[in-house]
């Protein structure tokens, strides 16, 4: 049984690797999509990859050294980048409609969206069944924040797509209001579930 366990630790930590190797070429791809084409989207999307590097972070940490007050502690972490994201999209996409800024069309970045879609979900399946397997919350938590990066990566996409096909710039800005929704529920879930 103790052989199972250290295996599942195992591959949670190299899900975790994957998720942060992904991230962190990630931000960079967007955030120089971001400023070529001042899509507000692109950059929250950005954002959530730095979020989802930090909440992998957080999971390595408490995979290599688990304890119910590191457990604890990891969830409160992963819920306040949660907020964090939330106010600052929210405050971007005021701006940006209020200042009337047109998105460029993105098409790096709607490949690189395409991609990560699917990275993301398979990820986060895996992350999933792993932390089922270990009984383990933080994994399993993680395995949200890893899917909600999936979701946003497909409303980000929709809204990118639709200011390229149609001209919609507005659908830019509104596409990364999905992120500000998913940011404070998943915030409240996390650091609930670290009390």
């Amino acid at each position: 049984m103790e052989q199972a366990a250290r295996a599942a630790t195992r591959r949670g930590l190299r899900l975790e690797y994957a998720t942060l190797g992904w991230n962190v070429v990630g931000t960079v791809v967007v955030v120089v999509a971001a400023l070529a084409a001042r899509s507000v989207a692109l950059a929250g999307f950005g954002l959530d990859s730095l979020l989802e590097i930090f909440a992998s972070v957080v999971v390595v940490w408490q995979l290599t050294g688990a304890d119910p007050a590191r457990e604890h502690r990891a969830m409160r972490l992963i819920g306040y980048a949660f907020f964090a994201l939330g106010v600052y999209i929210l405050a971007q996409t005021a701006v940006t409609l209020l200042a009337h800024i047109r998105p460029a069309p993105s098409p790096g970045g709607i490949a690189w969206l395409a991609a990560t879609l699917i990275a993301m979900l398979l990820l986060a399946y895996g992350k999933r069944v792993t932390g089922a397997a270990l009984g383990n919350p933080v994994l399993l938590t993680e395995s949200r924040v890893t899917l909600i990066d999936a979701l946003l990566a497909a409303a980000v996409l929709a809204g990118l797509a639709l200011n390229a096909a149609l001209g919609w710039w507005w659908a830019d800005p509104l596409a990364g209001l999905a992120i500000v929704y998913y940011g404070v529920k998943e915030g409240l879930a996390a650091i609930r579930g670290g009390e």
